[in-house]
């Protein structure tokens, strides 16, 4: 939810919900005090006039007893002059929030509530028969607001009689009261309910996921990339931790890479100042034996000289596998497709390795399993590297005196598989998953003095994967070593696009 709909969603939480709980609960409670009005004054009274014109509804109250009043007073005034029934008249009235007043010649006969009469003394109308009554009663302000209701009469003895019933506005009635307390503490509670609602919704869809920005951002800047942002919706911010957590990944991708290549430049340098200290010695060494004389006969010395070449060319092997690496890692080795037939490729290419793997006691076996000739699409100079790096690299593992190679050729549907299993001492399993990493070489195949620069393989897997094939190690120790790596099938007329072609001619 993006910042625009919060915000009108957050708008109605605020404003519009409170408003329709507010109507819900405030005609609740008036029907319910409505009810009790009814249940306890007798009185049909309606919620909303009740909060409108209290006085009315007051006025309401007493008009029973009143009228009772002025029936009794017409009927038989002598019983207003009776205790017993005007203490009870007067009981029924407070329960009603009103008190009686009886006064004959204007002498008090009754007072219900005398603190409250006194102070209503000199505001009171005249005694009289006369007596104006508005709307059922006449409404006196000052420090105790009353609705008096007065009726003026004559006594059985020909006097002057004023029967008076008062209620106290200021203390109105219970449910009244009770209505509005209820609804101030509906008010209070709503709005906390809305407000706590719309603040925990903000703080949940803006300010945490903020926070959490916040905190990986500083995480991030103290160098610490080992953590993972989860995207915290669909908004504005959670695409922004959806991008955040993708440029932590990067960097971290990125950091991790750099690592990686000053650990491995470090393994390199430390490769090659071994690898290059054991040539260097040699050939410093007989180059001292030709200077010094050591070498007196024609044999030794062209021996020395030989020694010195051998070791020189297996430096020279070296830079340029170095050079090469360097090259095809940074994009910058231009390769030159064409279609190849890969049985006549392997056809040609061991008969120039197969002499020089038999003088090494080494039997060259090769299989065609394709049903066809099948072509791929390749660079022939790399291809040939892919393949002789790979024998190179079994020759100089090989660990025994005899052995075999065989290169098998199996149809994969759109892929050829090449195969190239050894008969040697095999890989251990903790070095297997490392065998293509670039200057990655197993401890005892270090230890043994084999050499290298510890990219043949590498190189091999850089080739293979620049020409969109795939590249995979098996090994049973003591047993065998075997390397598969595919290529695609070349189609009629088919060029690589992105790829400098070079010539694209039949083998």
């Amino acid at each position: 939810m993006n910042f625009r709909k919060r915000l009108i969603i957050a708008f109605f939480i605020m404003t519009l919900f409170p408003m329709l709980l507010l109507i819900s609960l405030g005609a609740v409670i008036l029907k319910y005090q409505s009810v009790a009005i009814r249940q306890d004054y007798e009185v049909e009274v309606d919620g909303i006039q009740m909060i409108q014109n209290p006085i009315h509804l007051l006025n309401r109250l007493t008009r029973g007893i009143y009228n009772e009043l002025q029936t009794v007073s017409s009927e038989t005034p002598e019983k207003l002059l009776d205790e017993t029934y005007l203490e009870d008249t007067d009981s029924r009235l407070r329960q009603r929030q009103a008190f009686l007043v009886v006064r004959k010649e204007g002498t008090m006969v009754f007072c219900g509530n005398p603190e409250v009469y006194d102070v209503l003394t000199g505001m009171l109308p005249e005694p009289g028969m006369y007596t104006v009554v508005l709307d059922g009663g006449l409404y006196i302000s000052g420090r105790i607001p009353c609705l008096v209701k007065q009726h003026g009469f004559i006594f059985s003895d020909g006097t002057e009689g004023t029967v008076l019933v008062i209620s106290d506005v200021s203390t109105v009635m219970p449910q009244l009261k009770n209505s509005l307390f209820q609804v101030g503490c509906g008010c209070l509670l709503i709005f906390l309910v809305t407000g706590s609602l719309a603040v925990f919704w903000l703080y949940s869809g803006v300010v945490k996921p903020i926070n959490q920005l916040k905190h990986a951002t500083k995480r991030v800047k103290e160098g610490d990339l080992n953590f993972h942002l989860q995207k915290t919706g669909e908004d504005e911010i959670g695409e922004l931790s959806e991008d955040f957590e993708e440029m932590r990944a990067h960097l971290k991708d990125e950091i991790d890479a750099r690592v990686k290549y000053e650990e491995d430049l470090r393994n390199l340098i430390g490769n090659i100042s071994h690898d290059l200290k054991t040539p260097l010695t040699i050939i410093k060494g007989y180059a001292e034996g030709l200077l010094d004389g050591v070498a007196a006969t024609p044999e030794k010395q062209e021996k020395y000289i030989r020694t010195i070449r051998n070791k020189a060319e297996d430096m020279t092997v070296m830079v340029e596998e170095l050079s090469l690496y360097s090259r095809i890692e940074s994009k910058a080795y231009p390769y030159y497709f064409e279609k190849i037939s890969l049985v006549r490729f392997f056809s040609d290419l061991l008969e120039e390795e197969a002499p020089i793997l038999e003088e090494k006691n080494i039997k060259l076996t090769f299989e065609n399993r394709l049903e066809d000739d099948a072509k791929v699409c390749a660079d022939r100079e790399q291809l040939k590297r892919v393949v002789t790096n790979i024998i190179g690299n079994t020759v100089k593992y090989l660990g025994k005196e005899k052995g075999s190679i065989t290169i098998v050729l199996r149809d994969k549907g759109t892929m050829i598989e090449t195969e190239i299993t050894d008969d040697g001492v095999g890989i251990l399993p903790r070095d297997l998953p490392h065998v293509f990493e670039r200057f990655y070489r197993g401890d005892d195949s270090r230890n043994s003095g084999k050499g290298g620069s510890g990219l043949g393989l590498s190189i091999v897997k850089q080739i293979i994967e620049d020409h969109n094939g795939t590249i995979r190690a098996d090994s049973v120790p003591g047993d065998r070593t075997s390397i598969y790596f595919t290529l695609s099938k070349a189609g009629r007329g088919e060029d690589r696009k992105g790829i400098d072609d070079g010539k694209n001619t039949d083998y």
